[in-house]
């Protein structure tokens, strides 16, 4: 519950002693943030049982009936409404909120992390709303502007490339002596600078002289494959193509092998 609790209503967003490396002007803009939704937004949703005026009102979330003396939660913000207890959770993470501070937006509820990102972008790094003038963007996600760094060296990102990484930026250097995987076909490793293709499990410079078909040699970006033993056909018949000839091979040396210790019939 704490955990849930801290998720929900992240202290950072209400209390400035949480977010020690603000600027002052940041602090000014947190504490009227804070102010302002406290006094148009908060409130907290009361269980209590339906009353006898409400007998067989809608639930505000699913519309089903609520009859004169079920379990309802009412939110004195939202006027002379009730919900059914696992309807009253935040609009947007469908976290339960039944006796916790929810905050109300366009007549709906929500979590207090989620209606805090209705008004402020939130650092993908720090988790902390963002009050800057400028922060980067990249990912679907935002950062402050020194948060924005290589998850491994700490090397600011700002203006340079980088590659993801578990939902983390990474500067190029540490990409490819950490996590670059070595292509099946040359060996070498595939580097930030390089397209990738990837097959169950396995990785290949997605270039044509090495993602391709492994008997024919046909480039196989963007075309329908098979695989066997790892390595990469065009089609059923080039897989089959090869498993014979290796099969054949095969045969043909143990074959040898065995006239070649057999004893005569003579002796």
């Amino acid at each position: 519950r704490a955990r849930a609790l801290l998720q929900q209503l992240p202290p950072q967003d209400c209390d400035e002693r949480y977010c020690p490396d603000l600027a002052e002007e940041e602090r000014r803009q947190l504490r009227a943030f804070s102010a302002r939704r406290r006094r148009e937004a908060l409130g907290q949703g009361l269980a209590c049982p339906v009353p006898g005026p409400c007998h067989g009102c809608p639930c505000k979330k699913c519309g089903r009936r609520l009859n004169k003396g079920d379990p309802g939660i009412s939110a004195s913000r939202l006027g002379n409404q009730f919900w059914h207890p696992s309807c009253f959770s935040c609009h947007f993470c469908h976290q339960p909120l039944v006796d916790l501070i929810y905050f109300q937006q366009d007549g709906r509820i929500y979590c207090g992390r989620h209606h805090a990102e209705l008004f402020r972008p939130r650092c993908a790094s720090c988790d902390q709303l963002i009050f800057m003038e400028e922060c980067i963007e990249a990912e679907g996600r935002r950062w402050h502007l020194e948060h924005f760094c290589c998850l491994e060296c700490d090397a600011p990102l700002r203006g340079q490339r980088y590659v993801m990484k578990s939902g983390r930026p990474c500067c190029c250097g540490c990409f490819e002596s950490l996590f670059a995987e070595p292509c099946q076909a040359c060996g070498d490793l595939i580097g930030a600078d390089s397209e990738e293709a990837t097959h169950q499990g396995l990785h290949w410079h997605a270039r044509a002289s090495c993602f391709c078909c492994s008997l024919c040699r046909k480039p196989l970006r963007g075309q329908p494959l098979t695989s066997r033993r790892g390595r990469l056909f065009c089609s059923e018949a080039c897989s089959l193509g090869r498993d014979a000839s290796s099969t054949a091979s095969d045969a043909s040396d143990s074959s040898d092998s065995a006239f070649a210790s057999a004893p005569s019939p003579d002796s």
